[in-house]
């Protein structure tokens, strides 16, 4: 028996027992410094750790373990699969991962088997206590079973010539495939679908669950539990959809930026400290003549930076509506194989949640390729001073319900107090909701960006106040110094200079709104905050 321990912290009536497989890799396992190891005891060390539990983890075969759980003799299992007759002896967590239980056959081998109905007459390795133990158990196939006490020990017997078939979990199978080059083995089929996977324990030990479950949340919601999932299970599991090379070229595009800005606002200090030694008459003609070279240069740097990014954005574009299509078109068959044979998996998660998720992420993934072009749009705009089409009816409150969902990340991570009030009924106006919505971006990152610490609170409302609508965002944040007010309109105006900002953002934002015909103004207190107000003329 292996025991880790964690000092205790906030709360810690006793020392928790936790108990688990000692060869279940990635997800709990015995390393080769005899340590317990794995995702799941990664997971419960790190709930310890948040929710201040003292806690022992000890690791063995797997049946032994329910036993000593059922006798008292650990508090909690760190992962089961849960089912519904394992709940009316145990009580669950919240899942904190998908386990996918599949076939497994010699390489070669004539006997083949997909479902479960094909393992009827065949000799079947499971392991003893298991989540297929227990199914096989209540409904006959018709095999003949062979019980060992871990899945490497299933595998290599498979691989050593014996019996038909392994039943054993997808990730831990290929896993030890890979650790103990077992080469002539493979999985031929997964006859069941994702099953949850969670912490258990007793029926009616409610204190202790609640303990680790929320634990559990407080790690998903700061993504501590996503890090920990994609160390361990990241690299064994693949996806449909290229969506890590989609990232890359939205990485990549959002750098190539960050490059070009860099660039400009170093070149712009040199020429200004040169421009500072000179007396003042020159030192204003000189300005102008820097900035008339400034927007010149910046249109050629801008233009050719667009047509590298537009590239990979236009093959998103492009295709992205088709990978659209192509599931629509599909769905309907989709719709009837569910219909008549029930729940599958599509892409690694149960058809019944994808059907509705998979339309949601391409249209996001469209918003977010049509944000990296207007992104440049805006830039080159920017250099060129060219008037944009205002002819659309603009709804206020729907461009800051949009600006707000593509900076929800900012914001989240900016402040834990985050308020929006609309004004139902208001008024249309004439412009363009693209660029309007990069304003309220703008003015909403500039918010976040003011704030010492998440307690202090950023609230966003619209209104009608006589002839104008108004948009109004406050922060509680540092405050702008008087002196700084009337500069924030002036391009390449920053006070965030070391920290990268670039003083374009509130440049091109006023801008936007002169070209609609608006006002763009701001009250401040230092040490208090700022609010920036937004006015817009409705149609008549």
């Amino acid at each position: 028996m292996l025991l880790f321990a964690v000092a205790p912290r906030l709360w810690a009536a006793q020392t928790v027992r936790v108990g688990g497989d000692h060869n279940y890799p990635p997800y709990e396992f015995i390393n080769n410094n005899g340590e317990p190891d794995g995702y799941n005891t990664e997971l419960t060390l790190a709930i310890a750790e948040v929710m201040g539990m003292d806690v022992t983890i000890e690791l063995g075969h797997w049946d032994v373990m329910r036993r000593k759980l059922e006798a008292g003799e650990l508090d909690t299992l760190q992962g089961m699969v849960f089912s519904t007759e394992r709940e009316q002896q145990y009580a669950f967590s919240p899942p904190h991962a998908l386990i996918h239980q599949s076939i497994f056959a010699r390489k070669g081998s004539a006997e083949r088997a997909q479902t479960l109905a094909s393992l009827a007459g065949k000799e079947v390795i499971v392991q003893k206590g298991g989540i297929m133990h227990d199914f096989l158990i209540k409904n006959d196939v018709g095999a003949q079973l062979f019980f060992v006490d871990t899945h490497a020990a299933a595998l290599r017997l498979l691989s050593s010539g014996k019996h038909d078939f392994a039943l054993v979990a997808n990730l831990p199978g290929l896993y030890l495939g890979r650790e103990l080059e077992l080469s002539n083995i493979e999985p031929v089929g997964k006859p069941f679908g994702a099953l949850p996977y969670g912490y258990s324990v007793v029926k009616g030990d409610t204190d202790l669950l609640a303990q680790f479950s929320e634990g559990l949340a407080i790690l998903k919601n700061t993504g501590r539990q996503q890090e920990i999932y994609d160390k361990w299970l990241g690299p064994l599991e693949t996806s449909g959809l290229p969506w890590k090379k989609i990232g890359q070229v939205t990485l990549w595009a959002t750098l190539l930026l960050l490059l070009v800005l860099g660039g400009i606002v170093i070149w712009n200090r040199m020429l200004t400290r040169q421009v500072s030694k000179r007396t003042e008459e020159l030192r204003l003609q000189q300005q102008q003549l820097i900035q008339a070279d400034k927007m010149t240069s910046l249109g050629i740097l801008v233009s050719g930076v667009a047509h590298e990014i537009n590239n990979p954005s236009s093959l998103l574009l492009l295709n992205l509506p088709v990978v659209k299509e192509v599931f629509q078109d599909a769905e309907e068959i989709l719709e009837r194989h569910y219909e008549a044979h029930g729940d599958f998996d599509l892409g690694g998660l149960p058809y019944s949640r994808m059907r509705d998720e998979i339309n949601p992420m391409i249209d996001d993934m469209l918003v977010g390729t049509n944000r990296i072009r207007r992104i440049v749009d805006d830039l080159r705009d920017f250099a060129r001073q060219t008037p944009s089409d205002l002819s659309e009816r603009v709804d206020l409150n729907d461009v800051i319900s949009t600006a707000i969902r593509l900076v929800d990340n900012t914001i989240r991570q900016s402040s834990d107090h985050f308020s929006v009030s609309y004004t139902p009924g208001l008024p249309a106006f004439l412009g363009n909701a693209q660029r309007i919505e990069q304003v309220v971006i703008n003015l909403i990152v500039n918010a976040c960006q003011a704030l010492k610490d998440s307690t202090q609170a950023i609230s966003v409302c619209t209104y009608q106040h006589g002839k104008y609508l108004c948009l109004e965002v406050t922060d509680e944040g540092h405050g702008i110094d008087p002196d700084d007010i009337q500069r924030l309109s002036d391009p390449f105006f920053t006070t965030r200079r070391e920290e990268g900002g670039t003083g374009l953002g509130l440049s091109v934002s006023n801008s936007i709104v002169q070209e609609h015909g608006g006002v763009l103004t701001y009250e401040s207190v230092v040490g208090q905050g700022t609010t920036a107000r937004l006015l817009l003329t409705p149609i008549d």
